[in-house]
C-alpha cells in the first residue's frame, strides 16, 4: 500500500469506529496520545511549556488539541463530531402489531429514506451508577431495521416520492420477542455488553447507525463510499495535519471539533459555547502574560472552519448556481455567502487561495442558488465569538445528511496537504 492509500484507510477505519461522537472523539484521543499530546482537565491547574502539545475534552464529544507556540497569535482550524441521525427516546421500547419496537428523535437536518432498509445497529453511551466514568457502547451486529412499505401497498411512491412521518414511520423494528418489554430487553443486552447489572445502568444515550463499512469505490478508486464523511473527514484531517506538524511555530496551533453543529451550536459542548474562547484565553495567560496579551494574539489570529461542501449533481446540475459548480476531486471549495451563513470574506478568502497554491492543491469555490437558502456553520459562529479572521471551505461530497455519503479520495489528501501547510513556520 502506498502511503495516500494508507491515508484513506485511516480514514475509513477511524469513521466505522466512530459512529457517535463520544466515539469519534475517544479515537481521537487515543492518535493525539500515541502522538505524545497530553490531556488536560478544565477543572485542574495548567502548567503549560513552551513547544508542549495538549488536548482536552468537554461531554466527551467536543475536543480542542493545540501546541503552544513561542509568541502570540493562534492558528486555528475547526470542524464538527456530530451528524444527521436517529436517537433513541428515553422510553423508547414499545410494541405494536406482535412487533417490538423503539422510539426515536430526528437529530439534524436527516435524509429519512435513506435510514429506511439498512442494517442498523445502536452505539452511544451508558451512564452506570457509582463514581463510575460513563461508558461507551457499540452494537457490531445488526439489531434493527425501518422496512419500508412494499410497492404493492404504495403503489404511487415511485411518482409521489417516500413520505414519511417522524412519529409513525421511523420506529425501528427490534424483535418479536414477547417474554419481556422491549427497554428490559435492551437494558439486559447493554449490561451483557458492559458486565454490569441492569440495575447499575442509570441512564443510556444511544443512537442509531448503518453497520455497512466505509469503502473506497469507483472505477479507479477515486470515490469514498459511507456515513459521517459530513464532517468527520474534515475532522481526519485537521487532526492528523496538527499531529504530523512537528517544526516549532511561533504561532499556536489549535484544532477544535465541537459537537450539536447539526442542531445549531447552542449547547455547552458547541460552537456557540465559550469552550474554545476559554482555552485560548488559558493558553495566552499561562505566560504570567497581561490579558492584553490575549487580545493582541486573536488580533493575530485566523480561523479555518473545515465542514464539507456541495459537490454538483450530474443528475440535478441546475440547482446548482452556473458559475460555481464544485466536481469530486477537484480540490478544497471556498464557501461564500453574501448574508455571512458563511464568514469568507474577500481577504480571508484571497489568503487561503494562496496557501491553496502554495500546498500546490486546487481550489474551487461555492455560492448557492440565489433562490435557495444557505446552511451555515461553525464559521460564523466563531468569527462572532472570537473577533478573528475566518473563512468557510471544505471538500466537495454527494449525498450529503445521507446514512451513506460520497466524497473523492483525492480531494482528502488535498485538504491534508493544505492543513499541513498552514501549520507550517
Amino acid at each position: 500500500m502506498n502511503p495516500k492509500t494508507d491515508r484513506i484507510q485511516n480514514l475509513l477505519e477511524f469513521i466505522d469506529q466512530s459512529p457517535t461522537p463520544f466515539h469519534a472523539v475517544r479515537e481521537m484521543t487515543d492518535t493525539l496520545s500515541s502522538k505524545g499530546f497530553i490531556e488536560l482537565k478544565e477543572t485542574e491547574a495548567w502548567k503549560l511549556v513552551p513547544e508542549g502539545r495538549y488536548f482536552l475534552t468537554r461531554n466527551d464529544s467536543s475536543l480542542i488539541a493545540f501546541a503552544v507556540g513561542s509568541k502570540p497569535g493562534f492558528k486555528i482550524i475547526g470542524a464538527h463530531t456530530d451528524s444527521p441521525n436517529l436517537r433513541l427516546k428515553p422510553q423508547a421500547g414499545y410494541t405494536k402489531s406482535g412487533y417490538q419496537q423503539l422510539g426515536v428523535e430526528v437529530y439534524g437536518g436527516v435524509l429519512l429514506s435513506t435510514w429506511t432498509d439498512r442494517d442498523l445497529s445502536l452505539a452511544g453511551r451508558v451512564i452506570l451508577g457509582g463514581k463510575k466514568k460513563p461508558q461507551l457502547i457499540r452494537f457490531e451486529q445488526p439489531l434493527l431495521r425501518i422496512p419500508q412499505l412494499a410497492i404493492h401497498l404504495n403503489r404511487d411512491v415511485n411518482k409521489k416520492g417516500l413520505l414519511l412521518n417522524e412519529q409513525n414511520h421511523l420506529p425501528p423494528i427490534f424483535s418479536l420477542q414477547k417474554k419481556s418489554t422491549p427497554d428490559a430487553i435492551l437494558k439486559k443486552m447493554v449490561a451483557q455488553k458492559l458486565k454490569c447489572r441492569p440495575a447499575d445502568i442509570l441512564e443510556m444515550e444511544l443512537s442509531l447507525y448503518d453497520t455497512q463499512p466505509g469503502a473506497v469505490a469507483g472505477a479507479e478508486g477515486e470515490f469514498i463510499f459511507s456515513g459521517r464523511l459530513d464532517n468527520l473527514a474534515s475532522c481526519h484531517s485537521a487532526l492528523h495535519a496538527l499531529a504530523e506538524s512537528t517544526k516549532k511555530d511561533p504561532a499556536t496551533r489549535v484544532i477544535a471539533f465541537y459537537d450539536h453543529e447539526e442542531v445549531g451550536s447552542e449547547t455547552a459542548q458547541g460552537a456557540g459555547s465559550p469552550f474554545l474562547k476559554d482555552v485560548l484565553e488559558r493558553i495566552s495567560l499561562t505566560e504570567a502574560n497581561s490579558r492584553e496579551e490575549y487580545f493582541r494574539a486573536l488580533a493575530k489570529s485566523f480561523f479555518i472552519s473545515a465542514d464539507m461542501a456541495h459537490a454538483v449533481h450530474p443528475n440535478y446540475s441546475d440547482m446548482h448556481d452556473g458559475q460555481h459548480m464544485p466536481i469530486i476531486n477537484g480540490g478544497p471549495v471556498i464557501k461564500s455567502n453574501a448574508g455571512q451563513c458563511y464568514a469568507t470574506e474577500g481577504v480571508s478568502s484571497a489568503w487561503f487561495e494562496s496557501l491553496c497554491k502554495k500546498a500546490k492543491v486546487p481550489v474551487q469555490k461555492f455560492v448557492v442558488r440565489s433562490d435557495l437558502g444557505c446552511g451555515s456553520t461553525i464559521g460564523p459562529i466563531t468569527a462572532a465569538n472570537l473577533g478573528i479572521r475566518t473563512i468557510d471551505v471544505g471538500n466537495p461530497m454527494l449525498s450529503m445528511h445521507s446514512i451513506r455519503e460520497m466524497s473523492g479520495t483525492k480531494d482528502h489528501e488535498f485538504l491534508i496537504r493544505v492543513f499541513k501547510e498552514y501549520f507550517k513556520p
